[in-house]
């Protein structure tokens, strides 16, 4: 699989990106296209860098292409994901595993934010305000405003005083039995020096694979909090490869088992109370994993 980078500064007024690509590279003009439609090529101007799409663009002494080409990457297809609720500021997604909540240097068509620009009618612009990790799923936020991103960016990152009262809930499918543990049980190890909060409450064990469906509620959302939680107490999240027990070796069909299944706040452009929750075949479903286990 090819892949390279070029970063070009141009010398002539009048220029487009595809003349200057085609003459530093051996790409095709349409793989070129093809690859900045995915979000492969940047544009540095007055000190800006940004993504560029624009061929037609005529383009001036002093600007700099970036172009990043990476042919495993550019031939993914990202899973669908599904629209929930279109509130024109901004719209409530679900996210399918693999999807990124945003893009890379190499491309972003298979983030969230990207999909969600192509799909929606009429499209507009795409913000992420906050992250799902790659191998989770579910609900997730785009903006799609300035006046929306900086509202419900906030409402993110001010969660300790939690005006708008915002409330995450997932679900996680685990290694071993939490009815031993207490009920609720709440989690406060940190993460990389920082305070963290998870509460956890069991759904339903199955004895007979030792696996336990749990409702966890987030006060903090530090990075991998759920799965480096969930580990701590010795109860693993199924399909975790990186914070899960190591000696588990997983198909690759089985995704991680953590979704985020319900979100609810006061909206702060509108100021009324907003609740989103997955339907329920979108959920970790213990069955379906016992399933893949056991293949």
């Amino acid at each position: 699989m090819k892949k390279f980078e070029l970063h070009i500064t141009i010398t002539t007024d009048n220029c487009t990106a595809i003349t200057q690509l085609t003459q530093q590279c051996d790409l095709s003009a349409t793989v070129i296209k093809q690859a900045i439609n995915k979000g492969a090529l940047w544009l540095t101007n007055n000190n800006k860098t940004q993504r560029f799409r624009r061929i037609k663009k005529l383009l001036k002494t002093g600007q700099q292409l970036h172009f990043y080409y990476d042919e495993s990457i550019l031939s993914q297809i990202p899973t669908p994901a599904k629209l929930i609720a279109d509130l024109v500021d901004y719209s409530i997604w679900y996210k399918p595993y693999g999807m990124l909540s945003q893009g890379t240097k190499w491309s972003d068509h298979c983030s969230i934010s990207r999909w969600a620009q192509k799909q929606l009618t009429p499209e507009r612009p795409a913000f992420i305000v906050h992250r799902l990790d790659r191998a989770a799923t579910g609900i997730i936020i785009i903006a799609h405003t300035k006046t929306a991103v900086r509202a419900l960016t906030e409402m993110f990152e001010n969660r300790e005083i939690n005006k708008f009262e915002l409330e995450k809930h997932y679900q996680i499918i685990v290694h071993g039995n939490h009815s031993k543990h207490p009920q609720p049980e709440i989690i406060t190890v940190d993460i990389d020096n920082k305070k963290s909060k998870s509460t956890f409450n069991l759904l339903k064990y199955d004895e007979e694979n030792d696996l336990s469906l749990i409702a966890v509620k987030i006060d903090s959302g530090r990075k991998h909090q759920i799965r480096i939680h969930a580990a701590s107490i010795n109860l693993p999240v199924v399909g975790d490869r990186l914070h899960g027990n190591k000696n588990k070796h997983y198909s690759e069909e089985l995704n991680l088992q953590l979704s985020a299944v319900k979100l609810s706040f006061n909206c702060p452009i509108s100021g009324k109370n907003q609740a989103f929750e997955l339907e329920d075949n979108l959920k970790p479903n213990l069955k379906e994993v016992i399933v893949q286990l056991n293949q």
